[in-house]
């Protein structure tokens, strides 16, 4: 075995960041953003709220996100504002700057 191929074994990384610094490099920049905001999804909106929506991709500026139920659209919806001035103070200019929900998340038992 090579040292350079054991000196690799001794450096795992772990596997999120690897993967946003990847589609960044490709330039897949939306991408990476869904990436990083569904990594940090829980802490921006909570654990009651992220266990009924998730995002899913961010397109033209807004986040898009599917939601399990039209109830929890409209309480989501309402938290709009609160939501986006998290991703603000998460992102900074990276951050999206509205935010679409849709009714089709299910969620895993």
């Amino acid at each position: 075995m090579s040292a350079r191929r054991s000196q690799r074994r001794g450096q795992l990384q772990p596997v999120g960041p690897v993967v946003g610094r990847v589609l960044a490099e490709l330039g897949l920049d939306a991408a990476e953003r869904a990436f990083r905001i569904g990594q940090r999804w829980v802490e921006l909106v909570g654990e009651e709220t992220a266990s009924h929506c998730r995002p899913i991709a961010v397109r033209g500026g807004v986040l898009e996100a599917e939601v399990d139920s039209s109830v929890w659209c409209q309480q989501i919806q309402l938290r709009r504002p609160e939501i986006l001035e998290a991703l603000r103070r998460e992102l900074g200019d990276d951050a999206p700057s509205d935010l679409r929900l849709r009714v089709g998340y299910t969620r895993r038992s």
